[in-house]
Formats: C-alpha cells, sequence, structure tokens
C-alpha cells in the first residue's frame, strides 16, 4: 500500500474516465434523463448505495489503484467517494459511490440527479496501517475538496452523518484537511483538541502506526508467547514483546515493537515465506490472546493480519507442501584455489568465493569514488574444503546426520552442533594453508586489525539472502595468527540457524562451502546502516529506504532499547529526502546522515543499482533492488561493504 499523502488537486475531471460503467436502475435508464432524479434508496450497486452496513460492503465500493486522474494523493490507497446532498436542510441524503466504477465526482451527480448547489463531495480512505481514535490498528480518514473550507461545527456535523450510515466509522475515522482547510483547521483548532473529533494531517502519516506488514505470507502453527527462555520449533507463530538478536526457523511472527524490514527478524521470515507483522499491544487484543497455546491459521497482508484457529490437519498438510520434495546441492567451484585480491575477482566468481566476497569485488570496478570500498582479499572455498578433509570432519559430519536421534532431536542437534564446532575451531591446518594465511596477515601491516566475513555459496543469492545465518569476526594483532579467526568463521557454517535452514531446504550439508572476505576493521564508526534500492516497507515510488543506527548499534540487530533512524531517500536530488523516524540514539532530533552525506549515498545507490541489475540480467521494468549495508567511518567517511539482491 502506498502511504503518500501528499496535497493534491481533488476536483476530478468532467470527462468519462477509461472503462467506467453506468448503472441501470427501475424503468431502465442508463443514467438520469432531465426531470428524473434517483434517490440513494434507488441506487442500484453499480452506481452507488445510501449506506455502507460493514467492511465488506465498502470493500467492493471501493477503488484501490493508479487510476485517480488529479486525485493523486489517493493512488493506490483504499476510498470511497461520498456526497451530502442539500447538506444542513431537511433535504439532506447521502450517496456512496460505487468508486470502483465512478471516480468523478462531478460526472457521477448528473447521473443521478444531485444539484452541486450545497452538495458536500469527499472521500472516505481506510488506511489499515495507522492507529485510529479508538487506538486499534485501521484508520478512516474523510476529506473533501481541496480548496472547500468548513467550519469545526461543520466537520463535526458531517462527521455524525457519515457515522450514521457507515457504522464501522465510529471511533475509526478522523478529519483529514486539505489545501481549502488547512488554515481554518488551524485557526480552529483549540476547538478540536477541546473534542473528539480527531484530525489526521499529512505530518501523523509515520508517526501514528499500530500495524506494519513486515512481510506478507500466510502460515499455520502453535501461538506462543516468546520470551528469552523460549526455544521456538519451525511449527510455532511467536509473539515477540521485545525483538530477538537471533531468529531460529519459525513459522510466522507477530512483534508488538515496531520493527524495520532490515532486522534479522525480518530478513529471516523474508527468506523462510512466513508472516511478519509488527501488531501493537497484540496481547491486549482478545482476539490474539484468546488463540495463544492453540493452533491458528496467521495471514498478513497490506490490509491487515487475520488469526484464527486452525485444526491439527490443516497444519500438517501446510508443512507438508511447504518443504521441497528433492535435495538441493548448492554450487561450489573448488578450482579456485589461491587467496586473491579483490580487484583479481570478478563477479562471475562467486562460485568459487561466495557472493558477498565476489559482489564487494565487483563494486571496485563501478567507478565510484576511491574509498567508497574497503580494500581487502577473499579465500576461496578450497581451503575450507582441504581444511575439513585434513582433520576428518567430513567423516565425523556423515557419523552425525545418520545418527537417528540427531534426525529427530532438536536439542541433540543443538549439542553435536556445538561440540562440532569446538573441534573445527582447534583443528589443525596443513603447513601450506598456515603459510598462504601468514602472508596475508603480514600484507596488512602491523598493529592492523583484521574483518573476517562469512561468504559461503548459499547465501546472498538473489532467491536466499542467508542473512544471520553464519558469523564474521574481527581478528586484532594481540591475537596472534590469523588462522584462529578463520577457524572461527569456518566453524559458523554449522551453526545450528543454518543447519536447520539447510536441512528444511534439503540443501546438502557437506556441499554447503565456507569462503572468508577480509579487510581492515573500522573502529570508531561514527553510524551504520542497510539500504534498499527501493521502498520495501511503505511502498512509495521513486524513493530508496534507508536505515541508519549510531555507532556499532547494528541495523540487523539492534540493541533493545534502540530504534534506528528511518529515512526515505529520493531517487533524484531534486526530490531531496523525508525523515520517517529519527534514531532513538540522536541528540537533538538531529540526523545521523549530514544531508552531503545523503546526496553521496543517493548517487552510489544509483550507480550499484543500475550495474548489479544489468549483471544479474534483469530489464528495466523487473521487480529488482539490491540491499547495501554502509557505515560512516570515525573520519566521517562512507564507506560501502555489501551489497546483494534484495528478496522480494
Amino acid at each position: 500500500m502506498v502511504l503518500c499523502l501528499a496535497i493534491s488537486v481533488f476536483e476530478s475531471s468532467l470527462s468519462a474516465q477509461s472503462g467506467e460503467r453506468r448503472g441501470r436502475g427501475p424503468g431502465g435508464f442508463g443514467g438520469a434523463q432531465q426531470g428524473e432524479r434517483i434517490e440513494p434508496e434507488d441506487l442500484t450497486f453499480d452506481l452507488g448505495v445510501g449506506r455502507i452496513p460493514d467492511r465488506k460492503t465498502f470493500e467492493k465500493l471501493s477503488y484501490k489503484g493508479p487510476d485517480v486522474m488529479r486525485d493523486a494523493y489517493l493512488a493506490d490507497l483504499e476510498f470511497v467517494k461520498f456526497i451530502i446532498e442539500a447538506f444542513g436542510t431537511d433535504k439532506e441524503k447521502v450517496y456512496f459511490m460505487n468508486t470502483n466504477n465512478h471516480r468523478a465526482h462531478p460526472r457521477f451527480m448528473p447521473m443521478v440527479g444531485i444539484n452541486r448547489q450545497g452538495a458536500v463531495r469527499g472521500a472516505l480512505t481506510y488506511l489499515p496501517r495507522l492507529t485510529a481514535p479508538d487506538k486499534d490498528a485501521g484508520l478512516y480518514i474523510m476529506d473533501f475538496e481541496p480548496f472547500d473550507s468548513y467550519t469545526f461545527e461543520e466537520i463535526k456535523a458531517i462527521r455524525k452523518i457519515l457515522t450514521e450510515f457507515v457504522p464501522i466509522l465510529k471511533g475509526k475515522v478522523a478529519f483529514h484537511p486539505l489545501e481549502g482547510n488547512v488554515e481554518r483547521y488551524r485557526s480552529e483548532k483549540a476547538k478540536y483538541d477541546a473534542s473528539d473529533v480527531a484530525v489526521h494531517l499529512d505530518e501523523d502519516l509515520y508517526r501514528n502506526i499500530s500495524y506494519l506488514p513486515l512481510n506478507m505470507a500466510e502460515s499455520f502453527g502453535l501461538l506462543r508467547v516468546m520470551d528469552n527462555e523460549t526455544r521456538p520449533s519451525p511449527r510455532d507463530i511467536v509473539i515477540c514483546q521485545t525483538l530477538p538478536n537471533q531468529m531460529p526457523r519459525v513459522a510466522g511472527v507477530i512483534s508488538e515493537v515496531r520493527q524495520t524490514p532490515l532486522s534479522h527478524v525480518n530478513l529471516r521470515a523474508v527468506q523462510d515465506k512466513i508472516p511478519n507483522a509488527f501488531i501493537k499491544g497484540a496481547l491486549q487484543k482478545d482476539a490474539v490472546k484468546s488463540l495463544v497455546g492453540k493452533l491458528v491459521f496467521y495471514r498478513v497482508s497490506d490490509g491487515g493480519f487475520n488469526l484464527r484457529e486452525a485444526s491439527q490437519n490443516e497444519v500438517d498438510e501446510h508443512f507438508k507442501a511447504l518443504r521441497p520434495t528433492k535435495s538441493l546441492i548448492p554450487v561450489r567451484d573448488l578450482s579456485k584455489e589461491g587467496i586473491l585480491p579483490l580487484n583479481e575477482i570478478a563477479f562471475e566468481d562467486a562460485s568459487g568465493f561466495g557472493v558477498k566476497s565476489s559482489n564487494l569485488a565487483t563494486m571496485h570496478s563501478f567507478e565510484l569514488p576511491e574509498g567508497t570500498f574497503p580494500n581487502g582479499f577473499a579465500m576461496p572455498f578450497y581451503f575450507y574444503d582441504k581444511f575439513m578433509s585434513y582433520n576428518g570432519f567430513y567423516q565425523k559430519v556423515d557419523e552425525m546426520l545418520a545418527d537417528e536421534v540427531f534426525q529427530s532431536d532438536r536439542e541433540v542437534q543443538r549439542k553435536k552442533l556445538k561440540n562440532l564446532r569446538s573441534k573445527i575451531e582447534k583443528g589443525k591446518m596443513p603447513g601450506w594453508m598456515l603459510k598462504s594465511i601468514e602472508k596475508l596477515q603480514k600484507s596488512f601491516g602491523e598493529g592492523i586489525s583484521i574483518r573476517c566475513r562469512s561468504s559461503t555459496n548459499n547465501e546472498d543469492l538473489p532467491g536466499f539472502s542467508g542473512a544471520g545465518l553464519y558469523d564474521s569476526y574481527t581478528h586484532h594483532p594481540r591475537e596472534g595468527h590469523l588462522s584462529k579467526s578463520v577457524r572461527q568463521v569456518f566453524a559458523s557454517l554449522w551453526n545450528f540457524r543454518a543447519f536447520e535452514e539447510r536441512e528444511f531446504y534439503r540443501i546438502d550439508h557437506k556441499k554447503a562451502a565456507m569462503g572468508v572476505l577480509f579487510h581492515q576493521n573500522f573502529k570508531g564508526e561514527k553510524a551504520n546502516g542497510v539500504a534498499v534500492t527501493d521502498d520495501i516497507l511503505y511502498e512509495t515510488q521513486g524513493n530508496y529506504y534507508l536505515n541508519t543506527q549510531m555507532g556499532e548499534d547494528l541495523v540487523t540487530n539492534p540493541d533493545g532499547t534502540s530504534s534506528p533512524e528511518e529515512i526515505l531517500l529520493g531517487w533524484w536530488e531534486r526530490d531531496g529526502h523525508e525523515i520517517v523516524r529519527r534514531s532513538s540514539e540522536a541528540k537533538e532530533d538531529g540526523l545521523l546522515l549530514s544531508v552531503s552525506q545523503l546526496d553521496e549515498l543517493r548517487d552510489d545507490l544509483a550507480r550499484i543499482h543500475a550495474r548489479f541489475r544489468t549483471l544479474y540480467g534483469h530489464g528495466k521494468d523487473d521487480v529488482f533492488a539490491m540491499e547495501i549495508e554502509y557505515k560512516i567511518t570515525e573520519a566521517g567517511d562512507l564507506l560501502i561493504k555489501q551489497a546483494r539482491p534484495w528478496v522480494y
């Protein structure tokens, strides 16, 4: 749903729109003839109704799409237009247009014989994400012709009329002043403040959110409340009162704290194709609270969430259909035998080094300013494979996977995987491997801390992000030989969360491979963030979506008390940027990114998006975006450290 309420001219074109249909009333009319009049009770549904008794009827009457003519602010919003004829007189009548068929007031009115004199023309728009006056999610806003101006008393009277004929508006509707009413509203603000007439202003758009669909999908499972002691299973739908740093495979997520689409919780939901939504005060809602501990069906959609009790058979059938039936063998090229500098690695080398390494290497050829990307090296999968064979670890993996108890008991899996990781971290390396790693370490110079980042053959892929499955480490000079941190990265291939994900998708564990990306570690960073080259949350057009957090507090794994800065950055400099939410760590309501840094990031994102779109074989009209991780260094420089395809 596009949440863009920019003020525009509300008056619709007098010309008939494409595809508009005329209704037929008693007597076979195709529109009102001269001298005829159609009362609301005589309207056919193709034309409209005189009363909207429920939400279902509102949905049938509403239009949601791009064909809004001059009413640009209504694009992709669900709205129904209305007319109050002879407002304030004893001849007052209310008409709700079938807006799916007729979107122009001036065209509709002569069709049913309404006199424009004294008629109130407006629209009721449904915003499912926003908080209604009754504190629940789902707000209706009423607005009028942009240059029409009504007093507080008239607005209150109109609200009363609409609520009488549309009962679902009770406790759910707010007045949205358009251009003509803004000044009058300001002059009468004290009256509104002292009354129960709710007001929705354009600046409230991102502040008043009670529901956010982070990942729209549907699932079945056992509804559970997640706390620090909870170890959910893949068949659990969890309610999170705080966001966990790591989320194992689950069947669905409800969070009572506002998420961003770039948190590890949501990235996991995206790759697992499970429903995930922020629902304010979820456990205070009877529809949620009454189902805790029961099997449920859970759907997250643009228009709201649906939660109902489900049968065991529904649950079993859902999970039976979900898991792939055939094994998947990830591609790993073991012909790349040496550690290479990034400027010698190409986009096509991902099968030997991992996408994380090859994409960072590829960006060095994008003709962006020097210093935009860290220089470094990449270790191919060949090293991991030889290390595992040298220590006999593949045989230990075979024994572990063949254990029937291991296959069925998640706690046994956790224990044995932990034991395997411990052995890998203490494993021996052949002499040639130690010498190669030592040479790499010396190339960074004395006293330099080296960042060692995981780069596997089953993450950062176009259809599978793998975010948060594997671990990266910083190797400090006092830790001695760099091989220590390399073994830690190798061991993370056998994290429980990564194993569980591969197991679900039937990925051959022994064909999974770990590469390592090396570059200088940056300390004292002022901020770090993640950007997507599309607005993947609010779905506005022509914007990049940015999350930034202060210092080393990660956007993907934020501290439980912090919230990142959210910005919609226009594709073009003339469009500037819109602040959705400020960081909880920012001082005096400031921004973590300066205007010059935003401008620089805008240029970088445009180049990165365009070049990778071509490399991944997408056309201009294809749905495609890149997810980019960046940081502001201690010196105040913008540094881009990663890019991968966004998984829609």
